[in-house]
Protein backbone atom coordinates (compact mmCIF):
# COMPACT_ATOMS: atom_id res chain seq x y z
CA UNK A 1 0.00 0.00 0.00
CA UNK A 2 1.15 3.48 -0.56
CA UNK A 3 0.68 6.76 1.08
CA UNK A 4 0.30 10.08 -0.86
CA UNK A 5 1.31 13.41 -0.02
CA UNK A 6 1.68 16.61 -1.61
CA UNK A 7 5.34 17.81 -2.27
CA UNK A 8 6.59 21.33 -2.88
CA UNK A 9 3.94 22.03 -6.05
CA UNK A 10 6.58 24.95 -6.96
CA UNK A 11 9.27 21.98 -7.25
CA UNK A 12 12.10 23.32 -4.86
CA UNK A 13 13.30 26.26 -6.80
CA UNK A 14 11.75 28.89 -9.17
CA UNK A 15 13.17 29.60 -12.25
CA UNK A 16 13.47 32.87 -13.79
CA UNK A 17 11.13 33.80 -16.59
CA UNK A 18 8.05 31.57 -15.11
CA UNK A 19 5.03 33.22 -15.61
CA UNK A 20 1.34 32.83 -13.99
CA UNK A 21 -0.25 33.91 -17.15
CA UNK A 22 -2.76 31.67 -19.13
CA UNK A 23 -1.21 28.58 -21.23
CA UNK A 24 -0.50 29.54 -24.74
CA UNK A 25 -1.20 27.26 -27.76
CA UNK A 26 1.62 25.76 -28.97
CA UNK A 27 1.36 25.22 -32.76
CA UNK A 28 2.30 22.04 -35.13
CA UNK A 29 5.99 21.26 -35.78
CA UNK A 30 7.05 22.15 -39.31
CA UNK A 31 6.50 20.30 -42.02
CA UNK A 32 9.45 18.89 -43.27
CA UNK A 33 10.34 18.08 -47.00
CA UNK A 34 12.60 14.77 -45.99
CA UNK A 35 11.59 10.54 -45.70
CA UNK A 36 11.68 10.76 -41.92
CA UNK A 37 12.63 13.35 -39.19
CA UNK A 38 12.71 13.65 -35.13
CA UNK A 39 13.54 16.30 -32.35
CA UNK A 40 14.08 15.14 -29.10
CA UNK A 41 15.37 16.83 -25.71
CA UNK A 42 18.82 15.70 -24.78
CA UNK A 43 18.25 15.55 -20.65
CA UNK A 44 14.53 14.93 -20.76
CA UNK A 45 14.04 12.69 -23.64
CA UNK A 46 11.08 14.18 -24.60
CA UNK A 47 10.22 14.13 -28.69
CA UNK A 48 9.02 17.39 -29.51
CA UNK A 49 8.82 16.90 -33.39
CA UNK A 50 8.76 13.32 -35.78
CA UNK A 51 7.62 11.87 -38.40
CA UNK A 52 8.33 7.89 -39.65
CA UNK A 53 10.70 7.74 -36.34
CA UNK A 54 11.66 4.27 -36.89
CA UNK A 55 11.34 3.79 -40.43
CA UNK A 56 14.33 1.93 -41.63
CA UNK A 57 16.39 4.55 -43.61
CA UNK A 58 19.78 4.08 -45.21
CA UNK A 59 21.89 6.20 -42.55
CA UNK A 60 25.01 6.72 -44.96
CA UNK A 61 28.00 8.64 -43.27
CA UNK A 62 25.63 9.08 -40.22
CA UNK A 63 26.87 6.05 -39.72
CA UNK A 64 30.18 7.00 -38.92
CA UNK A 65 28.83 8.42 -35.16
CA UNK A 66 29.16 5.06 -34.01
CA UNK A 67 32.22 3.74 -35.65
CA UNK A 68 33.55 6.90 -33.56
CA UNK A 69 31.65 6.00 -30.63
CA UNK A 70 33.51 2.31 -30.85
CA UNK A 71 36.92 3.77 -31.31
CA UNK A 72 36.06 6.08 -27.96
CA UNK A 73 35.29 3.24 -26.38
CA UNK A 74 38.13 1.45 -27.07
CA UNK A 75 40.40 4.44 -25.98
CA UNK A 76 38.12 4.39 -22.67
CA UNK A 77 38.68 0.83 -21.96
CA UNK A 78 42.49 0.78 -22.25
CA UNK A 79 42.70 -1.12 -25.66
CA UNK A 80 44.27 1.64 -27.61
CA UNK A 81 45.19 5.11 -27.53
CA UNK A 82 45.36 8.33 -29.26
CA UNK A 83 49.21 8.19 -30.23
CA UNK A 84 48.82 4.38 -31.34
CA UNK A 85 49.90 4.48 -34.78
CA UNK A 86 47.66 2.72 -37.14
CA UNK A 87 48.79 1.34 -40.59
CA UNK A 88 47.02 1.71 -43.29
CA UNK A 89 45.87 -1.20 -45.33
CA UNK A 90 45.46 -1.52 -48.81
CA UNK A 91 41.40 -1.97 -48.31
CA UNK A 92 41.01 1.87 -46.13
CA UNK A 93 43.54 2.96 -48.93
CA UNK A 94 41.05 2.40 -51.86
CA UNK A 95 37.82 3.50 -50.31
CA UNK A 96 35.77 5.58 -52.80
CA UNK A 97 33.83 8.57 -51.28
CA UNK A 98 34.61 11.03 -49.06
CA UNK A 99 38.34 10.63 -47.59
CA UNK A 100 41.46 12.39 -45.06
CA UNK A 101 43.49 10.96 -48.18
CA UNK A 102 45.82 8.96 -46.13
CA UNK A 103 48.25 6.68 -47.89
CA UNK A 104 48.74 2.97 -48.13
CA UNK A 105 51.35 1.14 -45.66
CA UNK A 106 52.02 4.70 -43.97
CA UNK A 107 51.37 4.90 -40.15
CA UNK A 108 48.91 7.18 -38.64
CA UNK A 109 47.82 8.30 -34.93
CA UNK A 110 44.49 6.90 -34.18
CA UNK A 111 44.00 10.62 -33.40
CA UNK A 112 44.65 12.17 -36.65
CA UNK A 113 42.27 9.35 -37.93
CA UNK A 114 40.11 10.18 -35.08
CA UNK A 115 39.38 13.69 -36.67
CA UNK A 116 39.69 12.96 -39.82
CA UNK A 117 36.77 10.55 -39.42
CA UNK A 118 34.50 12.87 -37.31
CA UNK A 119 35.34 16.49 -39.34
CA UNK A 120 36.49 15.52 -43.01
CA UNK A 121 33.96 11.78 -43.25
CA UNK A 122 36.44 10.00 -44.30
CA UNK A 123 35.62 6.54 -45.42
CA UNK A 124 39.43 5.81 -45.26
CA UNK A 125 39.86 6.84 -41.69
CA UNK A 126 36.65 4.92 -40.87
CA UNK A 127 37.69 1.49 -42.35
CA UNK A 128 41.40 2.12 -40.69
CA UNK A 129 40.12 2.35 -37.62
CA UNK A 130 37.72 -0.52 -37.97
CA UNK A 131 40.39 -2.66 -39.05
CA UNK A 132 42.90 -1.71 -36.15
CA UNK A 133 40.42 -2.25 -33.43
CA UNK A 134 38.58 -5.67 -34.17
CA UNK A 135 41.00 -6.75 -37.22
CA UNK A 136 38.58 -6.33 -39.76
CA UNK A 137 35.94 -4.17 -40.50
CA UNK A 138 33.49 -6.81 -41.10
CA UNK A 139 34.20 -7.86 -37.24
CA UNK A 140 34.22 -4.37 -35.90
CA UNK A 141 30.57 -4.22 -37.65
CA UNK A 142 29.48 -7.12 -35.28
CA UNK A 143 30.73 -5.09 -32.53
CA UNK A 144 28.78 -1.98 -33.94
CA UNK A 145 25.72 -3.80 -33.90
CA UNK A 146 26.23 -5.24 -30.32
CA UNK A 147 26.65 -1.72 -28.91
CA UNK A 148 23.63 -0.79 -30.70
CA UNK A 149 21.73 -3.09 -28.83
CA UNK A 150 23.52 -2.12 -25.62
CA UNK A 151 21.87 1.36 -26.13
CA UNK A 152 18.21 0.06 -26.89
CA UNK A 153 18.96 0.94 -30.73
CA UNK A 154 16.11 -1.56 -32.23
CA UNK A 155 15.63 -0.39 -35.60
CA UNK A 156 19.18 -0.67 -36.80
CA UNK A 157 21.59 -3.26 -38.23
CA UNK A 158 25.26 -2.22 -39.88
CA UNK A 159 27.45 -4.07 -42.37
CA UNK A 160 30.41 -1.91 -42.43
CA UNK A 161 31.90 1.28 -40.36
CA UNK A 162 31.41 3.78 -43.59
CA UNK A 163 27.95 4.05 -44.51
CA UNK A 164 28.43 2.68 -47.56
CA UNK A 165 25.49 1.41 -49.57
CA UNK A 166 24.20 -1.90 -48.78
CA UNK A 167 20.58 -3.18 -48.41
CA UNK A 168 21.04 -4.67 -45.40
CA UNK A 169 22.75 -2.21 -43.32
CA UNK A 170 19.84 0.77 -42.27
CA UNK A 171 19.27 2.49 -39.19
CA UNK A 172 15.65 4.85 -38.12
CA UNK A 173 15.50 8.70 -37.04
CA UNK A 174 14.74 7.13 -33.41
CA UNK A 175 17.93 5.19 -33.45
CA UNK A 176 20.37 7.58 -34.90
CA UNK A 177 19.10 10.70 -31.97
CA UNK A 178 19.93 7.13 -29.49
CA UNK A 179 23.32 7.56 -30.62
CA UNK A 180 24.20 11.05 -30.95
CA UNK A 181 22.76 11.10 -27.24
CA UNK A 182 25.10 8.45 -26.19
CA UNK A 183 27.90 10.21 -27.79
CA UNK A 184 27.30 13.59 -26.51
CA UNK A 185 27.32 11.60 -22.45
CA UNK A 186 30.02 9.03 -22.80
CA UNK A 187 32.37 11.17 -24.74
CA UNK A 188 32.59 14.69 -24.16
CA UNK A 189 35.77 15.20 -24.86
CA UNK A 190 35.95 13.65 -28.49
CA UNK A 191 32.10 15.35 -28.75
CA UNK A 192 34.06 18.85 -29.05
CA UNK A 193 35.64 17.54 -32.65
CA UNK A 194 32.13 17.20 -34.10
CA UNK A 195 32.26 21.14 -33.74
CA UNK A 196 34.97 22.16 -35.54
CA UNK A 197 34.82 23.48 -39.14
CA UNK A 198 38.04 22.47 -41.11
CA UNK A 199 40.86 19.62 -40.71
CA UNK A 200 44.01 19.92 -42.55
CA UNK A 201 45.95 16.20 -43.00
CA UNK A 202 48.87 15.71 -45.48
CA UNK A 203 48.54 19.21 -46.27
CA UNK A 204 44.55 18.75 -47.68
CA UNK A 205 42.15 21.07 -45.99
CA UNK A 206 38.88 20.16 -45.74
CA UNK A 207 35.79 21.33 -44.74
CA UNK A 208 33.38 20.05 -42.19
CA UNK A 209 30.07 19.40 -44.14
CA UNK A 210 27.53 20.29 -41.45
CA UNK A 211 26.91 24.19 -42.86
CA UNK A 212 24.64 24.68 -39.37
CA UNK A 213 27.93 25.37 -38.01
CA UNK A 214 28.39 28.44 -39.65
CA UNK A 215 24.96 29.52 -39.86
CA UNK A 216 24.13 28.90 -35.59
CA UNK A 217 26.53 29.72 -33.02
CA UNK A 218 24.54 27.78 -30.79
CA UNK A 219 24.71 24.14 -33.12
CA UNK A 220 27.98 22.10 -31.73
CA UNK A 221 27.65 19.47 -33.79
CA UNK A 222 26.75 16.63 -34.86
CA UNK A 223 27.19 14.48 -38.84
CA UNK A 224 25.82 14.95 -42.33
CA UNK A 225 25.52 11.88 -44.47
CA UNK A 226 24.73 11.46 -48.70
CA UNK A 227 24.71 8.85 -50.96
CA UNK A 228 22.41 8.46 -54.24
CA UNK A 229 19.96 6.29 -52.25
CA UNK A 230 19.66 7.96 -48.89
CA UNK A 231 19.70 12.01 -50.07
CA UNK A 232 21.11 14.23 -47.88
CA UNK A 233 20.82 13.60 -44.48
CA UNK A 234 21.92 15.62 -41.00
CA UNK A 235 21.99 15.03 -37.54
CA UNK A 236 22.62 18.03 -35.87
CA UNK A 237 22.42 19.43 -32.06
CA UNK A 238 22.45 22.68 -30.28
CA UNK A 239 22.17 24.26 -26.76
CA UNK A 240 20.81 27.52 -25.81
CA UNK A 241 21.34 28.30 -22.02
CA UNK A 242 20.34 24.84 -20.02
CA UNK A 243 18.38 23.48 -22.80
CA UNK A 244 20.00 20.71 -25.62
CA UNK A 245 18.14 19.27 -28.37
CA UNK A 246 19.00 16.87 -31.00
CA UNK A 247 17.71 16.53 -34.72
CA UNK A 248 17.59 14.20 -37.39
CA UNK A 249 16.23 14.68 -40.80
CA UNK A 250 16.83 11.68 -43.12
CA UNK A 251 16.25 11.78 -47.25
CA UNK A 252 16.16 15.46 -47.69
CA UNK A 253 16.36 16.44 -51.18
CA UNK A 254 19.25 18.79 -51.32
CA UNK A 255 21.89 20.23 -48.94
CA UNK A 256 20.17 23.19 -48.62
CA UNK A 257 17.20 21.44 -47.46
CA UNK A 258 18.47 19.11 -45.15
CA UNK A 259 19.99 22.12 -43.47
CA UNK A 260 17.03 24.49 -43.74
CA UNK A 261 15.20 21.82 -42.35
CA UNK A 262 17.30 21.08 -39.13
CA UNK A 263 17.23 24.75 -38.28
CA UNK A 264 13.56 25.02 -38.44
CA UNK A 265 13.44 22.52 -36.30
CA UNK A 266 15.84 23.27 -33.90
CA UNK A 267 14.46 26.83 -33.66
CA UNK A 268 10.38 25.28 -33.54
CA UNK A 269 11.43 23.17 -29.76
CA UNK A 270 14.15 26.51 -28.38
CA UNK A 271 11.20 28.58 -29.12
CA UNK A 272 7.83 27.20 -27.87
CA UNK A 273 9.26 24.34 -24.87
CA UNK A 274 11.86 25.20 -21.82
CA UNK A 275 13.53 21.82 -20.16
CA UNK A 276 14.37 22.12 -16.25
CA UNK A 277 16.10 19.68 -14.03
CA UNK A 278 14.01 19.22 -10.90
CA UNK A 279 15.66 16.87 -8.80
CA UNK A 280 19.20 15.74 -8.54
CA UNK A 281 20.12 12.34 -8.17
CA UNK A 282 22.10 13.07 -4.74
CA UNK A 283 19.24 15.27 -3.49
CA UNK A 284 17.03 13.57 -0.42
CA UNK A 285 13.72 14.76 -1.43
CA UNK A 286 12.04 13.18 1.65
CA UNK A 287 12.43 11.07 4.87
CA UNK A 288 10.20 8.36 5.96
CA UNK A 289 9.64 5.70 8.36
CA UNK A 290 11.35 2.23 8.69
CA UNK A 291 10.09 -0.62 10.58
CA UNK A 292 12.31 -3.29 12.29
CA UNK A 293 15.51 -1.04 11.42
CA UNK A 294 18.97 0.05 12.97
CA UNK A 295 17.54 2.98 12.37
CA UNK A 296 13.87 5.07 12.55
CA UNK A 297 13.87 6.91 8.90
CA UNK A 298 15.57 6.44 5.78
CA UNK A 299 15.63 8.97 3.31
CA UNK A 300 14.58 8.93 0.14
CA UNK A 301 15.72 10.37 -3.72
CA UNK A 302 15.74 9.53 -7.41
CA UNK A 303 18.02 7.40 -9.02
CA UNK A 304 19.18 9.52 -11.34
CA UNK A 305 19.01 13.46 -12.43
CA UNK A 306 15.18 14.05 -13.37
CA UNK A 307 14.53 16.55 -16.09
CA UNK A 308 11.69 17.97 -17.80
CA UNK A 309 10.33 19.70 -20.99
CA UNK A 310 7.77 21.90 -20.89
CA UNK A 311 5.60 24.37 -23.01
CA UNK A 312 7.52 27.41 -22.15
CA UNK A 313 6.27 29.95 -19.34
CA UNK A 314 4.52 26.99 -17.50
CA UNK A 315 6.65 25.82 -14.93
CA UNK A 316 5.15 27.38 -11.84
CA UNK A 317 1.70 25.55 -12.96
CA UNK A 318 3.45 22.15 -12.69
CA UNK A 319 1.96 20.17 -9.30
CA UNK A 320 3.83 17.36 -8.01
CA UNK A 321 2.88 14.45 -5.66
CA UNK A 322 4.78 11.91 -3.76
CA UNK A 323 3.48 8.39 -3.51
CA UNK A 324 5.01 6.75 -0.65
CA UNK A 325 5.05 2.82 0.34
CA UNK A 326 3.00 3.14 3.70
CA UNK A 327 4.84 0.06 5.54
CA UNK A 328 8.68 0.32 4.68
CA UNK A 329 10.61 -2.65 6.43
CA UNK A 330 14.36 -3.47 6.81
CA UNK A 331 16.31 -4.37 5.63
CA UNK A 332 16.52 -1.93 2.85
CA UNK A 333 19.01 -1.23 0.16
CA UNK A 334 20.53 1.54 -1.11
CA UNK A 335 18.20 2.05 -4.81
CA UNK A 336 15.77 -0.02 -3.20
CA UNK A 337 12.06 1.44 -4.98
CA UNK A 338 10.40 2.58 -2.13
CA UNK A 339 7.23 4.58 -4.05
CA UNK A 340 6.75 7.16 -7.29
CA UNK A 341 7.09 11.06 -7.72
CA UNK A 342 4.65 12.02 -10.18
CA UNK A 343 4.80 15.86 -12.31
CA UNK A 344 1.13 17.02 -13.67
CA UNK A 345 0.44 19.57 -15.88
CA UNK A 346 -3.14 20.77 -15.87
CA UNK A 347 -4.05 17.55 -14.86
CA UNK A 348 -2.06 15.72 -17.58
CA UNK A 349 0.82 13.43 -15.92
CA UNK A 350 4.60 14.66 -17.31
CA UNK A 351 6.28 12.52 -16.09
CA UNK A 352 6.37 9.65 -13.31
CA UNK A 353 9.69 8.95 -11.43
CA UNK A 354 10.66 6.27 -9.03
CA UNK A 355 11.25 6.90 -5.56
CA UNK A 356 14.47 4.84 -3.82
CA UNK A 357 15.93 4.55 -0.44
CA UNK A 358 19.39 6.66 -0.25
CA UNK A 359 21.29 4.63 2.09
CA UNK A 360 20.97 0.74 3.31
CA UNK A 361 19.34 -0.02 6.65
CA UNK A 362 20.09 -3.33 7.81
CA UNK A 363 17.45 -4.94 10.56
CA UNK A 364 17.76 -3.47 14.18
CA UNK A 365 17.88 -5.70 17.17
CA UNK A 366 15.79 -8.45 18.49
CA UNK A 367 14.42 -6.01 21.05
CA UNK A 368 13.75 -3.28 18.02
CA UNK A 369 11.69 -5.52 15.79
CA UNK A 370 9.68 -6.62 18.95
CA UNK A 371 9.08 -3.22 19.83
CA UNK A 372 8.29 -2.23 16.10
CA UNK A 373 5.64 -4.87 15.97
CA UNK A 374 3.98 -3.98 19.17
CA UNK A 375 3.71 -0.16 17.53
CA UNK A 376 2.52 -1.60 14.08
CA UNK A 377 -0.33 -4.25 15.96
CA UNK A 378 -1.35 -0.20 17.91
CA UNK A 379 -0.87 1.30 14.54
Amino acid sequence: MKIVSLFVAVLTVVFPGSSWAAAKPIPNPPTLNASSYFLVDFDSGRVLAEKDPDKHIEPASITKLMTAYLVDKAIADGDITLDEKVTISEKAWRMKGSKMFVEVGKQVAVEDLLKGLIIQSGNDASVALAEHIAGSESAFAGYMNHQAQLLGMQNTNFVNATGWPHEDHYSSARDIAILTGAVIRDFPESYRHYREREYTFNKIRQFNRNRLLWRDETVDGVKTGHTESAGFCLVASAQRDDMRLISVVLGADSDKARTQSSQSLLNYGFRFYETHKLYRADEVLKTARIWYGGQEQVSLGVGKDIHITIPRGRYRDLDASMEVDREIAAPVTRGQQLGQVNIKLDDELMLSEDIVAMQDVAEGSFFVRAMDSIKLMFR
